[in-house]
């Protein structure tokens, strides 16, 4: 009977490392299309920095929130996916036209 506690506990990470891993995987996800956005935006001279739309994902993404994350955690933590995905695309962008000039 001692061992439940810790059975029970080592369950928990157990489900924590699965949903780890899948949340790197669409991430990861979310990234390709960050970059493909990006290569769009080079294209058509527009900038990579888009405040209303960064704002409509963070609204969307709170209204959706049941929780137990609160409004600011979830706030917080998608400005920092929206600022990973921006600099990616810059990445990507600068690794581009380093690309065609080279060509």
């Amino acid at each position: 009977m001692a061992d439940e506690p810790q059975d029970e506990i080592g369950d928990w990470r157990r489900r924590i490392d699965a949903l780890d891993l899948e949340l790197v995987r669409l991430l990861n996800e979310r990234a390709h299309c960050a970059i493909e956005i990006g290569k769009l935006k080079r294209k058509r001279g527009m900038a990579i920095y888009d405040p209303g739309r960064e704002e409509q994902i963070i609204r969307t993404v709170m209204a959706e929130n049941g929780g137990p994350l609160d409004g600011d955690g979830v706030r917080r933590l998608f400005e920092r996916i929206i600022d990973e995905s921006r600099r990616i695309e810059r990445v990507s962008a600068e690794d581009g036209r380093r690309r065609a000039a080279a060509e």
